[in-house]
């Protein structure tokens, strides 16, 4: 299918999962424009990105001398412990070797070579070249690999099926208005019904979806609901981090949750989350992350309370039948860089009622 909504980069995924696995400089080989938004925010998050700034004429001469001089640079300068060089369209079209370069530059900090550009039409393709790289480099092992490659085929397939790439254009929307949709959560929850709520998070930006989870006790803490959330103890180093963070921030504030999955589960969760909402059979749900993981077959008949920080995927949330849908806007950047759990939007108005 041809997208003409925007959809996320190759080279921005790579850089992330270079985060997860706990790179201290990441070098972008390309224009120093290139996913600049990004690069600027992962390095609130720890990481050094720097580039090697291509102009116009190296596009057309090479740049490998240059990629050399940075790679000296970030070695003599943040004694890094890890480091990557990203490729970029640019770098990739005119045959840059990276490998090469990192060899030439004559430094000892063990370094990886993803060789990415934006033309994938999934940006899982920049995750899978990253954990490739990293394995052959024995930072994770072959198992984990293959685990992270089952991983990435799930959440496409989730977005593919009912996400923000089922069809080729989504309208965007800021979804439903949050005060309406908690006075009704917020009665279905003191009505003494059943309910459940539900976290379906990807990896950080479970530090502000957390927070509905634990607004909702805070707003009704004799209620009968089980909360389920997604931070079992799997994945990449900072993975497995941000889960054990954010699971003892919510226990310690009275919450008391049922694990299902870990954080870069999302994709693979939802026939599983499916068939315990059966088993506890609720009328009313509060589902955040990504809903969308949920098949349709396990939510008809529920009246879902749904968040997500997708514009694009409010209209595909209510195709699904979800009653509630809301947009918690600029969430990731909210949660890059944060070691505790962050106030939601959602989570404010409902601690208001």
């Amino acid at each position: 299918m041809k997208y003409m909504h925007p959809r996320p980069s190759s080279i921005v995924a790579a850089l992330y999962t270079a985060r997860d696995l706990e790179v201290d400089v990441a070098i972008l080989h390309g224009p120093s424009g290139c996913s600049f938004k990004h690069a600027r925010l992962l390095e609130e998050d720890g990481m050094r990105v720097l580039t090697t700034s291509l102009a116009d004429n190296e596009f057309i001469f090479g740049g490998q001398a240059s990629l050399e001089n940075v790679l000296r640079y970030a070695e003599e300068h943040f004694s890094p412990k890890r480091m990557v060089v990203v490729g970029t369209c640019v770098s990739m079209i005119i045959g840059e070797d990276l490998q090469s370069a990192i060899d030439g530059a004559g430094i000892t900090t063990p370094t990886i070579a993803v060789d990415i550009h934006a033309g994938f039409l999934e940006n899982i393709a920049g995750v899978l070249a990253t954990l490739e790289a990293a394995q052959l480099a024995g930072w994770i092992s072959e198992e984990e690999l293959c685990r992270q490659q089952f991983l990435m085929q799930k959440a496409n397939e989730v977005e593919r099926l009912r996400g923000a790439a089922c069809k080729s254009y989504i309208e965007p929307s800021r979804g439903d208005l949050k005060h309406l949709a908690a006075q009704q959560l917020r009665q279905c929850a003191q009505s003494g019904a059943k309910g459940v709520a539900i976290m379906n998070a990807k990896k950080e930006t479970a530090y502000m979806f957390s927070d509905e989870l634990i607004a909702l006790h805070d707003c009704c803490p004799e209620a009968d609901i089980t909360y389920i959330a997604n931070l079992e103890q799997r994945g990449l180093p900072k993975v497995r981090a941000d889960a054990q963070r954010i699971l003892d921030q919510m226990t310690s504030r009275g919450v008391k949750v049922e694990l299902i999955g870990a954080l870069d589960e999302y994709g693979a969760n939802g026939d599983i989350l499916g068939k315990r909402l059966r088993e506890i059979a609720p009328s009313f749900a509060l589902i955040t992350g990504v809903p969308h993981a949920i098949p349709m077959e396990y939510t008809t008949g529920i009246e879902c309370f749904s968040i997500t920080n997708g514009p694009r995927q409010v209209e595909p949330l209510k195709d699904l039948g979800h009653q509630h849908v809301m947009v918690e806007i600029d969430l990731h950047p909210k949660t890059l860089g944060v070691r505790e759990i962050v106030d939601s939007e959602f989570g404010a108005v409902l601690r208001s009622l």
